[in-house]
C-alpha cells in the first residue's frame, strides 16, 4: 500500500531553484522504508495531482525565496495555498495552484513542506551552488527522519 510521496520540485535548469529535483533524484538511489515513494516532480504542475492524490501523505521539497539565510531548511505543515511561502518557484503552474485545485476538489492529502531558501532565481545552470549543496546531507536527514515518523503513523 502506498503510504507517502516525497516529492522534489523546481525547476532543474534554474540552478538552486531546482534543489527539490536534485534532491528527489539523489534520494531514488538510497534504500527507503516500506510505502515510501520518491517522485522527480520537476515544474510537472497540475499533472502531478494524479500522483499526489493517491497517498495520504506527502513531503514536499522546494525552494524559496524568503528573508532566511541562504539554505536555511523549514519544514511547514501548509493546509491552505495561502499558508505556501510568498515566492516558491518559477514553475508555470505552481504548487500553490495544484494545492489549491486538491482542496477544492476534497483530494489534498496531508502536506508537508520542506521549504530551502536560495538566493536567487535567475542562476542558468543544471547545478547547484556550494551554499545550497553543502546542506542536502542536512536536508536528506531531515526529510527521512520526517518519513520514518510519519509511516510509523500511517
Amino acid at each position: 500500500m502506498k503510504k507517502l510521496l516525497i516529492l522534489g520540485i523546481g525547476n532543474y535548469l534554474m540552478g538552486d531553484e531546482g534543489v527539490g529535483v536534485h534532491f528527489a533524484q539523489r534520494l531514488e538511489n538510497e534504500p527507503l522504508p516500506p510505502g515510501v515513494d520518491v517522485m522527480d516532480g520537476g515544474t510537472g504542475g497540475f499533472h502531478l495531482t494524479s500522483f499526489i492524490e493517491h497517498y495520504p501523505a506527502v513531503i514536499l521539497i522546494d525552494a524559496t525565496l524568503d528573508d532566511h539565510p541562504i539554505g536555511h531548511i523549514r519544514m511547514l505543515e501548509p493546509r491552505f495555498s495561502k499558508d505556501f511561502p510568498k515566492a516558491m518557484s518559477t514553475h508555470d503552474i505552481g504548487m500553490k495552484d495544484v494545492i489549491e485545485a486538491m482542496l477544492f476538489m476534497g483530494r489534498l492529502p496531508k502536506i508537508y513542506l520542506f521549504a530551502v531558501s536560495i538566493e536567487s532565481l535567475q542562476q542558468q545552470q543544471v547545478t547547484l551552488t556550494p551554499a545550497i549543496e553543502a546542506i542536502m546531507p542536512d536536508l536528506k536527514k531531515q526529510v527521512l527522519a520526517q518519513a520514518k515518523k510519519l509511516i510509523a503513523s500511517l
